[in-house]
């Protein structure tokens, strides 16, 4: 089965070279704006603004205005807004409550071109923002993160398998290996859903020890991969000068 491509703003997934994302994680409205200008100078392919780092996230009015703000100083580069949940690698420890708040609320402003969405959610709730995102015109990218262990392979599929049938444009896993067997694990898991699938997929083995996973993405079926500039969002992410080299190198046709 051929993988179909998903376009986030001008970048598209699942075609060409593997793409790199970069993080955005200030805490407050100033940080944010700062780390904007840095991320724009590098150039990344997409940006993943994750506004569980953001003091003051809970209040609508002040993330709707930062929101804002950050989309105009990017301008066109195609922007990722995730809300990490604590259980999940993130900062803050929400109620389901909130964060189905925050992202449904992300979602209605529109400033944004694509939004995560976690896997482990309530299947009901997490429709509805796959609907409301697809009225939209924004993205979704579903995720799960294990940051204990690798899950065995057949585990690996069956959740990017579930992402697909929830309707997410793009699905995505990240697992923490703890010997090199993980590594080869997540490698294949990835290879065998690419080619079962028809969403571009995202995967990813966390630290130095599954740095390899970041730069086989094309080869293996990964569409995307997370890159640092000054502030990384998940342990292993190589900077984005140094991962773009190592790229051109892998990629050579």
């Amino acid at each position: 089965m051929t993988n179909k491509t998903v376009k986030i703003g001008q970048t598209e997934l699942g075609t060409g070279h593997t793409k790199i994302a970069v993080p955005i994680t200030g805490t407050t409205r100033e940080e944010i704006l700062a780390q904007a200008k840095t991320v724009k100078e590098a150039q990344p392919d997409l940006v993943e603004w994750r506004v569980d780092f953001f003091a003051d996230v809970v209040h609508r009015e002040a993330l709707q205005d930062i929101a804002e703000a950050l989309k105009n100083s990017l301008q066109n580069m195609p922007l990722l807004t995730t809300f990490r949940t604590y259980q999940e690698g993130g900062e803050r420890m929400l109620t389901d409550e909130d964060y189905f708040e925050i992202t449904k609320n992300l979602i209605t402003w529109q400033q944004t071109d694509a939004v995560d969405l976690e896997l482990k959610h309530d299947p009901k709730q997490i429709e509805q923002l796959i609907q409301a995102a697809d009225q939209a015109g924004i993205v979704t990218i579903m995720s799960n993160h294990d940051f204990s262990q690798t899950p065995a392979k057949d585990e690996i599929i069956k959740r990017l398998t579930q992402m697909q049938a929830a309707g997410a444009n793009v699905a995505k896993i990240a697992v923490k290996p703890n010997d090199p067997q993980d590594v080869l694990t997540l490698l294949s898991a990835t290879e065998q859903a690419h080619k079962a699938l028809d969403c571009p997929l995202i995967t990813m083995s966390m630290g130095n020890l599954g740095k390899v996973t970041r730069t086989a993405g094309k080869q293996l079926g990964s569409s995307l991969t997370f890159a640092a500039v000054k502030n990384s969002s998940a342990p292993g992410q190589i900077q984005i000068d140094r991962l773009r080299t190592i790229l051109e190198e892998f990629e050579m046709e």
